[in-house]
């Protein structure tokens, strides 16, 4: 049997995807996450063997929680699923130890079959993710996001997921102080000056789908 959590913000995607895979006898639905917190909190709970993560969430959000997984339950399988993958994204997922990709506009064969070869120790990446990955070397350096650290580039996704400076402060464990450093100093290497600006440019970039789904 394999025992999967789903980690997503949208309620009704958490049941489309518990609906698609409700009559796979091999796969049982263990859990879900709304958060990036709750999703490594139910690792432990739960220890499934795969997650479903989606990339934005708030808190902390899906890659530093995949990160996490990785780091400290390492058994533990991270499938993304995401509608939208940027090139330093994905490559920044894959070094935190993410298993695959799945497009959101996967059919539910596809994602069956996901799930059963990272469960079974294989990489999955769909087809249009997969042309996506192979040009990385090519462009990865185009985005500006490319230049960001580990930290920066976690605490740039926060904002642009409407989260203050105190909420970041303390969900990362970091002084406001600190992140207002982490703050100033991605926007200069981004050249913008305020979190608006810093929004439309995550928006040109594809780190977030729209305003509307921007919002915790």
């Amino acid at each position: 049997m394999i025992n999967v959590l789903i980690a997503d913000d949208h309620h009704l995607v958490r049941t489309s995807i518990a609906h698609l895979l409700n009559d796979e006898t091999d796969i049982r639905i263990v859990g879900e996450a709304d958060d990036g917190e709750s999703a490594v909190s139910k690792c432990r709970q739960l220890r499934p063997d795969i997650v479903l993560m989606d990339i934005r969430m708030p808190g902390i959000g899906g890659l530093e929680a995949t990160r996490r997984i990785h780091r400290g339950m390492a058994d533990i399988k991270v499938l993304i699923l995401t509608g939208y993958l940027e090139d330093n994204v994905a490559r920044r997922m894959l070094e935190a130890g993410a298993a695959g990709f799945l497009s959101k506009g996967t059919n539910a064969t596809e994602m069956v079959n996901a799930i059963r070869d990272v469960f079974h120790g294989r990489r999955y990446i769909s087809q249009e993710i997969a042309q996506r990955l192979a040009m990385l070397h090519f462009h990865t350096e185009d985005s500006p996001f490319a230049h960001l650290s580990h930290r920066e580039l976690q605490i740039a996704l926060m904002i642009v997921n409407c989260q203050r400076v105190q909420d970041i402060s303390d969900r990362l464990h970091l002084s406001p102080k600190t992140v207002n450093t982490y703050r100033y100093r991605l926007f200069e290497k981004l050249q913008v000056a305020t979190d608006v600006e810093l929004t439309h440019l995550a928006l040109r970039h594809n780190l977030v789908e729209g305003f509307d789904q921007a919002e915790s």
